[in-house]
């Protein structure tokens, strides 16, 4: 054998002729397959590191060898080659091969390739060439091999990549050994790659972001590692990992798949990476389906999906976690909280996996169901789990959308599938775990579970808690951390009946601690309105109360809370409880009141949240909170009549006096309303007041009779006299009388209350002794602050008992008619005053003890006070006044009275208050009260021209009056001005009377409008009124202005205005610039600018601004910009919004309607009618543009930035657009481009249909621009620039791209992704090909969707420019097995596949030949006579299962005359219908296999396929008319040889017992079988239904089958067993054990077959592994413990369905 240097070299001279004189033949083919891989490599975004894990994975392993791949990148240059960098790849594999090596030096002949199913995960392609992306040179040391490889081409033989070159040095092994560190050997293979320069830095990046889960789904790597080995270990870049993987292989078999635990550890220098985790790992195996199939899997079989859970935090790394794996990672992050993983097609950059490929998409379609199986695995087998550790399980469920809609699509079919599983684990309070779907499922609030807790520790028992309609949550997956994954599932809360069911079906209420019984009220009051308001909570025994008994007992609330229903009661104050419960009893609970018991109450007292169930029992509950004073506010209204509670009220009022239970003034209070018994034993509730009996009392003697007696007083009974004993308190004898007197005002004179009723004796003169009686009586009653009647304290004060002396002289008067004087001016007053004489109280005859009553005196009227005495006096001088006129001594006399009393130092206030109001003054209006008339003097000359002012007449008093200023004054007489301008504005003539007023008459008017508090009737007389002076005559106030000179410019535009004289009234009428405000003037900027806006907007009306108006605003406008002032907004909005500027259209405009011209409208000027201001000599001239500024703060413009907006209204394209220059276009998109920026608004629809014509120059020609393209770079990976009418840029320069975003907003398609709809328009014009797969290319790209109607053509070609145009349902994409080639156009020959689902999904083209198209190739077949292929059949016939319905099976059976059977030859011959059986009975079919001169069978595929499963076919043959053999021969009945007949005998004697069905249970349950429970069931019960007969000589039975062609076949066989399924008799030859081993083995081979034969006879392919299990089973005589080890040696194990199954069946045993 050639060493591996020979081996090179061989290669070297063998393939690539270096070293030969001769040249290579195939060198071109070499050279062409060798670009082909330089294009493949550098077309396609390799991840060259999983390329080369990918690699590793793939090979082969020694025994015993932990496989392990280390990357190791160093500075060092050891390939000389002068690499910055070079990175080493370690692997220890089995290492290179000759084979491998001759491989490697190949293009496309991987030693890899259709070996998919041995667990090869790399796909054809790039593979190890893709080194190449990083690196000229690669280097292979491996097993002697020492090599390397040139990207460019050999000199030699002028090929590149893959001739070998063999190294000597440069690296040598002990550099290499150096810097791989380790102690040990090298390992097998180390692969060096000297990186490219630019390389450096992406390799470091993607070493430095290798995954930690790299490993999880490799099957052979247990080790990975990175480092990177430079002197100076600060200079490394790239984070050292590294990355190992343990399997737990104590797996779990379940039905149809294996879970296992793997364990994943990563060590990273410097990061912070988690150390390790976890993962359950479930790997199940689907078949593949046909319309799955793909050429690059086609090999493949089936599907294995693994799923892995992490159990804790993942490793990350830092980086993102990908949820999706082919083997390796991809950079897909799924957002589920597991990972995916299976063999899927990947794009070339590892990154994705392809979503759109049938393949991946017949993966992602099992995935749900290999979710559920693990899911279901994890939560319910874990049995020695505890019940609280599963909900942790449930973090597990894709609760969160993927970005992928593919993989949502995923999530929604695993939550379709969860939501019909028993998976929710549920709480029963017992050690069994009950498990539930999602939405038989409810969940509880937290609080009641806190309830439910606590109720429990305290004997509570809900064993019956999931039977109130709904199933619980198990209480430790109800918490609010698992929200998003219930509301994934579905999980919703129970209905709020079910709570109440739950208490009132347990012992709750009594059950629990009083703590826990409020927890509860707090959870109903918390949740009362918006949950249980409306339930039967209402109607549960849930509160509770004290009853007659003492005993607690239980109510409803609406007991409670409904009209004359029970009433529960609270205690306000803790002290007060047992008191009120135990009154409540003596009082025999009045009016259905009740008291919640004592420990409830002293419970709420202390818990924390009292306050909301108290609110809850007050306002929901109707329960009343009361203290002592409230219930005994009930108990008056709930007494009635009962004599004996209502003495019993008083003692309880009494003792909750005595005990403080209420205050006195709760008592006083209660005692005014509460019912008593009076002196005739009756009770009566109606009262004013309580008289003591009236035996002794004082009133009688004074009054006589009883006065009070029609006022409601009540005479009390003798009832409260007596003692007695209630609620264990004892109350004395006669202490209730003494009880009433302090707080029922049980009185007697004096301290009775008076009535309201005359006294007979005040009409007469009272003796000095019942004077002072009387007088102790009011005294009595004031210090009591009692009130005294109207009747009873005006017959005192008008009664004539009072003695008085009138100027000596004796006599009685009314006390409200007398005086009790001082002495200081009693005299004095009396000589002072000749027209007055004062009555004064007799001191004589009273004595001076009636002066200590003088209070008492002054309430029944008496008067005492100098100041009544002055009005006594003035009341008789004013009475005199009232029928008779003073004259004018009179008044004299009065003025002279005032005077000498403020002489004698005495205040005439009270007397001239008593005649200030008398109209006894003479003025100008007549007789007048003092109060406002007026003492004339020059300060009222101005006054008296306006108002008419009521002066005091002088000519009637003469000059002595102004003797009297003073006293005049005091009377209220005003004298002097003194700025009393409210007395002009009161007395103001008529405004009829101010004609023509002096300047002086008019300022007087503006000083009272300014002082007056109200002025505004004085403004609203005089505002209308024309008496201020103007330059346009006289005017109202609301008509004028006032000119300022700072702003008056703005009045001097028109000549419209008129202007307060200021000549006339001075410059002191600018003082009153507020006052003329006030008056309607318009003294303000503010009020002139929008006065001026009116004249402004009516002039405009009349178009009569003219030229010198406009100018003159124009030159105002920049004076009072300058001086700061700002126009107010309604001027600001007339200037805008009227049509004032002339344009050189003719017609007036607003200035924002209107342009300045400049340079820059030259252009756009020559395609548009724009409103340019009027600059001609006739209207503004040049002088206009003086005013740009002005103009353009007014909303003109003057920018040609600013003015776009009129070029859509004023655009006018010329016809022929041939005259429309490129400046033309360039202005127009600048103005579309200032028009986007000021705006996001969409262009106008008549500017866009302006546009809308051909004026846009293409290379097609002239088009609109809806119709046109704009070409850049993008479309160049596409298109080129004649494959569609893309914008003549030759005509515009390059600069018309710079107007992308302006021409797309035309309509111009700018977007790559909206081109299609013109260039599908445009395909008709070509007949290239490569300009057509150019257009079908970027149509398929973009997704570009047909119009409706519009019928598409499909170009088949025949050479590049030549082809012609073909329907759709002309054509096919594919025929796979290539047997329509003569009837239809198949696309995948002359396109790519990516344009293959373009034809199909756009156009409309058939994927695959239709049903009719197999029929008729069917009837090709039928009358041709040729035998079929094995391909052919499995072709036609795998069609017909994966299109079988019932419309499929009505057609086969109509059409199809022939049918396939079995041939001994290489083909498959047809037969008739009629003369074909399916072999159901595999017996029969060995006898008259061997009879037939012909096939008889129908064909089936040997092993049976899946993609057409043997059962399924035979179905189908069935249900089209072939029938089966067993029903089709004539049976003779069986025979027994030599007159031997037959004996029943018990199928335990046979060993047909339980240990025989559980081997075979387990062997049916293997999921390889696809067999489902019930029909594993129903094919043992035919094993339980035989009828045993035995023989001791073979079993003889005769058939015969008929045929239409004429023979029939007659078959006599002999068995020593044979099973008659259809009648269920099982015929044996009796077992001779005597013959030793050989007999039994005989017997048991017969047996197993039999069995097997009765069981299996649709599945063939399993036959003969059951039959050798059965065999074995028999020899251990089915011995169940032999059974169960049997059944572990081969991996086999019983569903709980089959185990209850045996149960039922084996009862007994």
């Amino acid at each position: 054998m050639a060493s591996p240097r020979e081996h090179i070299e061989e290669i070297r001279k063998k393939k690539f002729f270096i070293g030969r004189e001769e040249d290579n033949p195939l060198t071109e083919d070499l050279h062409q397959a060798v670009k082909n891989l330089s294009a493949e490599l550098y077309a396609k975004d390799v991840h060259f590191l999983m390329e080369l894990i990918q690699n590793a994975e793939d090979n082969e392993y020694l025994e015993g060898v932990e496989p392990s791949l280390e990357f190791v990148i160093t500075s060092q240059d050891i390939t000389a080659t002068g690499a910055s960098a070079t990175l080493l790849v370690f692997n220890n594999e089995r290492g290179f091969s000759p084979k491998n090596i001759e491989s490697i030096c190949s293009v496309g002949r991987s030693t890899k390739k259709g070996n998919r199913k041995r667990g090869y995960i790399g796909e054809k392609g790039i593979g190890f060439k893709s080194v190449f992306l990083i690196t000229a040179w690669p280097y292979i040391f491996s097993n002697g091999y020492q090599i390397r490889f040139n990207e460019e081409p050999c000199s030699h033989c002028n090929v590149g990549y893959i001739v070998p070159e063999w190294v000597d040095d440069n690296p040598t092994i002990s550099v290499i050994k150096q810097i791989y560190g380790s102690r040990t050997s090298l390992p097998t293979t180390t692969v060096v790659l000297p990186l490219k320069p630019d390389k450096v830095k992406p390799v470091k990046h993607q070493l430095s972001s290798i995954h930690p889960e790299v490993l999880l789904f490799l099957s052979k790597i247990r080790r990975l590692s990175v480092k990177e080995d430079n002197d100076d270990p600060r200079l490394n870049t790239v984070s050292s990992i590294s990355i190992s993987s343990e399997i737990n292989f104590v797996t779990r078999k379940n039905i149809d798949a294996q879970s296992y635990m793997l364990h994943l550890s990563a060590d990273e220098s410097g990061g912070d990476l988690e150390n390790e985790c976890s993962y359950h790992m479930w790997r199940q195996r689907f078949p593949v389906r046909l319309e799955n199939k793909v050429e690059r899997r086609m090999e493949v079989e089936e599907l294995v999906i693994t799923l892995a859970f992490p159990n804790g935090q993942r490793l990350h790394r830092g980086m993102t976690s990908p949820g999706v794996y082919a083997f390796l990672p991809t950079e897909m992050v799924t957002n589920f909280p597991f990972i995916i993983q299976a063999d899927f097609l990947l794009a070339s950059s590892r990154e994705t996996i392809l979503l759109d490929n049938k393949w991946n998409q017949g993966i992602l379609d099992c995935v749900p169901s290999a979710f559920i199986n693990a899911f279901i695995s994890l939560v319910r087998t874990t049995e020695d789990a505890p019940i609280s550790s599963l909900p942790r399980m449930f973090g597990f469920l894709p609760v969160n959308s993927s970005p992928y809609p593919q993989l949502n699509d995923v999530r929604e079919m695993i939550k379709a599938k969860l939501v019909n599983e028993d998976i929710v684990p549920c709480e029963s309070y017992t050690e069994q775990k009950f498990f539930h779907k999602p939405h038989e499922v409810g969940r509880l609030m937290p609080a009641f579970w806190n309830l439910l807790n606590k109720a429990r520790k305290q004997g509570v028992s809900f064993q019956n808690i999931s039977s109130h309609g709904r199933k619980v949550l198990c209480s430790s997956f109800d918490k609010d951390m698992y929200n998003h994954i219930l509301n994934f599932l579905g999980v919703e809360y129970v209905d709020d009946e079910w709570y109440a069911k739950c208490i009132q079906s347990s012992n709750f209420v009594l059950g629990v601690s009083e703590d826990v019984y409020l927890e509860l009220l707090l959870f109903l009051a918390d949740k009362w309105w918006s949950h249980f308001k409306k339930t039967n909570f209402r109607n549960i025994l849930l509160l509770k109360y004290v009853g007659l008994d003492g005993d607690v007992s239980l109510c409803t609330i609406n007991e409670v809370s409904q009209l004359n229903a029970k009433r529960l009661l609270l205690s306000c104050e803790p002290d007060h409880i047992s008191w009120l419960i135990d009154w409540n009893r003596e009082f025999r609970c009045p009016a259905d009141y009740v008291y919640v018991p004592r420990s409830t109450q002293e419970a709420i007292r202390l818990f924390s949240q009292r306050q909301t169930i108290r609110q809850w029992l007050s306002e929901q509950v109707k329960v009343k909170a009361v203290n002592v004073y409230q219930y005994a506010v009930l108990l008056n209204d709930s007494l009635n009549s009962d004599r004996k509670l209502v003495i019993t009220h008083a003692h309880f009022l009494y003792h909750s006096l005595s005990q403080k239970y209420l205050s006195g003034r709760e008592v006083d209070h209660l005692c005014g309303f509460m019912p008593l018994v009076d002196n005739y034993g009756c009770v009566t509730k109606k009262r004013k007041g309580v008289l003591v009996p009236a035996n002794g009392s004082k009133w009688v003697g004074l009054i006589g009779s009883n006065p009070w007696r029609d006022e409601g007083y009540v005479e009390l009974g003798e009832d409260y006299l007596k003692a007695g004993n209630f609620a264990g308190v004892s109350t004395p004898a006669k202490q209730l009388i003494m009880f009433f007197k302090s707080h029922l005002e049980a009185s007697d004179v004096p301290d009775l209350s008076p009535p309201n009723a005359v006294i007979p004796t005040m009409s007469a003169p009272l003796t000095k002794q019942n004077t002072f009686l009387l007088l102790d009586w009011i005294r009595n009653l004031k210090q009591k602050g009692s009130h005294m009647p109207g009747n009873f304290l005006n017959c005192i004060k008008e009664g004539s008992w009072l003695k008085i002396s009138l100027n000596g002289s004796p006599g009685y008067r009314p006390p409200s008619q007398s005086f009790l004087p001082s002495s200081s001016w009693g005299h004095l007053l009396q000589n002072g005053s000749v027209l007055v004489d004062i009555p004064l109280i007799d001191q004589r005859f009273y004595g001076d003890e009636i002066i200590e009553y003088k209070e008492e005196l002054k309430t029944i009227g008496l008067m005492s006070e100098y100041g009544k005495a002055c009005h006594f006096i003035g009341k008789h001088l004013m009475s005199q006044a009232a029928s008779s006129t003073l004259t004018r001594g009179n008044v004299l006399s009065i003025l002279n009275f005032i005077k000498f009393l403020r002489e004698k130092l005495l205040s005439p206030e009270d007397f001239i208050h008593s005649i200030r109001e008398g109209r006894w003054l003479w003025t100008s209006h007549g007789y007048r009260s003092p109060v406002g008339s007026v003492l004339f003097d020059q300060e009222w000359r101005a006054a008296s021209q306006i108002s008419d002012i009521p002066f005091i007449d002088q000519d009637y008093y003469g000059e002595e009056i102004f003797c009297f200023k003073t006293e005049l004054q005091l009377l209220g007489v005003i004298v002097d001005f003194n700025q009393n301008y409210q007395l002009v504005a009161d007395y103001l003539k008529s405004p009829a009377c101010f004609t023509n007023p002096k300047a002086e008459a008019v300022l007087l008017i503006l000083q009272c409008i300014r002082h007056l508090k109200s002025s505004d009737k004085l403004v609203r007389t005089l505002r209308d009124q024309k008496f201020l002076k103007t330059n346009m005559g006289y005017k109202s106030p609301c008509e004028s202005y006032l000119f300022v000179p700072e702003w008056g410019c703005l009045l001097q535009v028109f000549n419209s205005f008129p202007i307060v004289d200021k000549n006339f009234y001075g410059t002191i009428i600018l003082l009153y610039k507020n006052e003329l405000k006030k008056m309607g003037l318009k003294v303000d900027f503010e009020e002139a600018a929008k006065a001026f806006a009116n004249v402004f907007r009516q002039q405009a009306s009349l178009s009569s601004i003219r030229k010198d108006n406009v100018l003159s605003f124009l030159e105002c406008c920049r004076k009072l910009k300058g001086q700061g002032f700002k126009f107010p907004l309604e001027l600001k909005k007339c200037i805008r919004e009227v049509k004032w500027l002339r344009t050189r259209l003719g017609d007036y405009r607003v200035p924002k309607e209107c342009i300045l011209y400049g340079p820059d409208w030259e252009s756009i000027s020559q395609i548009s009618l724009l409103p340019f201001i009027d600059d001609s000599d006739n209207y503004y001239g040049q002088g206009i543009y003086e005013y740009r500024k002005e103009l353009s703060g007014m909303g003109g413009v003057v920018a040609f930035k600013d003015g776009s907006k009129f070029v859509t209204a004023g655009l006018y394209l010329p016809q022929n657009p041939s005259s429309i220059t490129p400046a033309n276009v360039y202005s127009l998109l600048e103005c579309i481009r200032n028009l986007q920026q000021e705006q996001n608004e969409s262009l106008p629809d008549a500017f866009l249909k302006k546009v809308g014509k051909k004026w846009l120059k293409t290379n097609a020609g002239y088009r609109p621009p809806d119709k046109c393209l704009l070409f850049d770079s993008v479309w160049d990976s596409f298109l080129q620039r004649e494959d569609g009418p893309f914008i003549d840029e030759e005509f515009y320069g390059l600069n018309i791209k710079c107007y992308k975003i302006e021409l797309k907003t035309l309509g111009v398609i700018v977007d790559i992704r909206n081109g299609c709809p013109v260039l599908a328009s445009h395909l008709d014009y070509h007949s290239k090909f490569n300009s057509i797969v150019r257009i079908y290319n970027y149509l398929n790209e973009f997704n570009w969707k047909p119009d409706s109607g519009d019928a598409r053509q499909i170009w088949i070609p025949n050479g590049n420019d030549d082809g012609e145009w073909v329907s759709p349902g002309e054509c096919v994409l594919h025929d796979k097995d290539d047997l329509f080639g003569m009837q239809l156009n198949v696309l995948e020959k002359h396109y790519e596949r990516e344009l293959l689902s373009f034809f199909s999904s756009v156009l409309g083209v058939r994927s695959n030949p239709s049903l009719d198209d197999y029929l008729k190739l069917w009837k090709v077949w039928e009358n041709s006579g040729h035998q079929l292929s094995y391909d052919e059949c499995c072709a036609f016939w795998g069609y017909v299962v994966k299109h079988w319905s019932l419309k499929t099976e009505k057609t086969l059976s109509e059409n199809l005359l022939k049918l396939p059977v079995y041939s001994v030859s290489d083909g498959i011959l047809l037969f008739d219908k009629c003369d074909v059986f399916i072999a159901d009975d595999l017996q029969l079919k060995g006898l008259f296999e061997h009879t037939s001169s012909h096939p008889i069978f129908v064909w089936y595929p040997q092993p049976s396929l899946p993609s057409l499963p043997r059962t399924k076919l035979l179905e189908i043959y069935s249900k089209i008319g072939v029938r089966t053999i067993s029903e089709s021969v004539q049976k003779e009945e069986a025979s027994v040889i030599n007159g031997v007949g037959l004996k029943p005998v018990n199928p335990s004697e046979i060993l047909i017992g339980k240990g025989m069905f559980r081997l075979i249970l387990g062997f049916l349950a293997d999921v390889s079988l696809e067999m489902e429970a019930e029909k594993r069931h129903e094919a043992l019960r035919r094993l339980l239904n035989l009828t045993i007969l035995e023989t001791l000589q073979p079993i003889t039975v005769g058939y015969s089958l008929s045929l239409s062609s004429g023979p029939i076949l007659n078959v006599r066989p002999r068995r020593m067993i044979r099973w008659e399924r259809e009648n269920s008799k099982f015929f044996t030859q009796k077992l001779d054990r005597s013959g030793g081993n050989k007999s039994i083995i005989e017997y048991a081979t017969y047996f197993s077959e039999v069995i097997s034969e009765g069981m299996l006879w649709e599945k063939e392919d399993h036959m003969r592994r059951l039959a050798e299990l059965i065999k074995l089973g028999f020899l251990l005589e089915f011995n169940e413990e032999a059974i169960e080890f049997l059944l572990k040696t081969k991996n086999l194990q019983l569903d709980s369905e089959d185990e209850l199954f045996l149960s039922f069946a084996f009862p007994s045993v």
